[in-house]
């Protein structure tokens, strides 16, 4: 049967430091959940092939499709600020994928088994956290944010034990790459020179090809790293999206959102915001996701300073030289985004203090973010806890006088809005919603037309209504979980 794969295994020609070859680890009783069909296409894949019984097998990972080298990656990394080696404790990466389009995409199967990095796992993952991965994944893709995708679901017809017996699941991941920071520290503390220099060479080749081909290669390549995550990092800020992981494992080369794991959309602003069951001390709060990108970039800058010059004190100020530039970085690409939001298409030296004012406004008053930007775009403020608040008034009218001051019409003003504000998003309350329907009734059906909504996050026609809602009010704080 042709399925459309079209393997070039890069990776595979690297040193086997990189990576373990493995075998598969069959399953039961594998079935289609979900299945991806506008990314196949893009992928270069027979979606019908796929979704019949031999594809399902490859999607299961009882069958490694034609052309495909099975492995586990290894990495490190600093786990809430502890350094450990870590590696694919429950995934395999099939190989890479040539587009019709001549781009390269990992095909890489979450929850296909153990590997040598399991540590004591099972390798398993439970239906109800791909499920989550794939609708938080596709919904970022649809605001325009660099991620990781999801090509399906499969159920196994396994129990995996957690706190419970739950469903088990295999999600395939597709991705630019899965380098990782991880990456490179575990090549910097087990690895030979020779192997840091292959690594960051494979990387600038598969990423980074406007780079010079130069002396200063990896200086470059560091700089690139850096720019990539200071617009990521904004971008998250812009919407509301807490990562609730942001470990250095999780933090990819190529500048894609990675690993969905405990992560969520915040309701009510609030800077402290913190979804993660685990992470109890706010390490990644949502007001904290800046300075994290500038630590986790940090420890990237490290493992390159035998690279970046033979004078080890020269490497690392070459390297602190160029860590320093990403919070400029940011706040730059935030701004230039939070202008968007607020329908700004010139710069003022107030704008940052305009922004900020309406923040402080949404924290003191628990207004929510999401809605509180919607709500401005289409100028129905009458539900918002900001309304007929003094202060408010007073930043509405020097937000109106802002406005004026730029060459665009009120007109082109909201519709820059329009296109910088979701009205959509995947709101807590609704992925419960469909994880729930899904999981414990086998309903599909919720989840399907959520995910149609989040196509088009910033459509604000009449249809999509229901799902700009509010949450209901709750004493019991959300919570999400990592699923391992």
């Amino acid at each position: 049967m042709e399925f459309g794969w079209n393997f070039d295994n890069s990776y595979a020609r690297l040193s086997d430091t990189f990576y373990a070859s493995v075998g598969l680890h069959p399953v039961s009783n594998p079935e289609i959940v979900i299945f991806n069909e506008p990314l196949a296409r893009e992928l270069g894949l027979e979606s019908a092939a796929l979704q019949g019984e031999e594809g399902v097998q490859i999607l299961a990972g009882n069958k490694a499709p034609e052309g495909s080298f099975p492995m586990a990656q290894a990495y490190a990394g600093h786990q809430f600020g502890h350094f450990t080696m870590l590696g694919d404790g429950r995934a395999v990466l099939y190989g890479e994928q040539m587009t019709p389009e001549n781009e390269r995409f990992d095909i890489q199967l979450k929850g296909a088994g153990r590997t040598p990095f399991s540590r004591g796992g099972d390798g398993r993952a439970a239906l109800g956290p791909m499920l989550r991965e794939y609708i938080i994944s596709e919904a970022m893709h649809g605001l325009g944010i660099p991620t990781t995708r999801s090509l399906a679901v499969v159920s196994t017809g396994e129990k995996i034990m957690r706190e419970m017996d739950l469903p088990g699941a295999i999600l395939t991941r597709i991705a630019s790459s899965h380098i990782r920071v991880g990456t490179f520290q575990f090549v910097a503390n087990w690895g030979s020179y020779e192997d840091l220099q292959s690594l960051a060479s494979y990387t600038i080749i598969r990423h980074y090809t406007d780079i010079p081909n130069s002396d200063n290669q990896y200086l470059y390549l560091l700089q690139e790293v850096i720019k990539k995550q200071a617009e990521l990092i904004a971008k998250w800020q812009l919407v509301g999206f807490i990562h609730g992981v942001m470990n250095t494992d999780n933090m990819a080369i190529s500048g894609e959102s990675i690993d969905f794991g405990p992560c969520a959309f915040m309701d009510t602003y609030n800077p402290e915001t913190v979804f993660s069951s685990i992470d109890r001390q706010g390490r990644y709060a949502y007001g904290n996701q800046p300075k994290m990108g500038l630590w986790n970039l940090a420890r990237f800058a490290e493992t390159l300073v035998p690279l970046l010059d033979d004078d080890e004190e020269k490497a690392i100020e070459i390297a602190q030289s160029q860590i320093s530039q990403y919070m400029d970085m940011f706040e730059k690409n935030w701004l230039e985004g939070m202008r968007a939001k607020l329908g700004l298409f010139n710069e003022e030296e107030q704008d940052r203090e305009l922004a900020d004012e309406l923040l402080n406004m949404m924290q003191k008053y628990r207004a929510d973010y999401t809605d509180t930007f919607r709500s401005l775009t289409i100028g129905k403020l009458e539900n918002s806890p900001l309304h007929g608040k003094e202060e408010f008034d007073g930043w509405l009218q020097k937000w109106e006088q802002r406005r004026g001051r730029q060459d665009q019409s009120i007109e082109e003003s909201t519709e820059l809005m329009k296109n910088s504000n979701p009205s959509v998003i995947p709101r807590n309350h609704l992925v419960e919603e469909a994880l729930n329907a899904a999981v414990n009734d086998g309903d599909l059906s919720v989840m399907e037309r959520l995910l149609s909504a989040l196509e088009d996050p910033f459509d604000y026609s009449a249809t999509e209504e229901k799902f700009c809602s509010l949450p209901p009010s709750s004493n019991r704080p959300y919570r999400t979980f990592c699923g391992t």
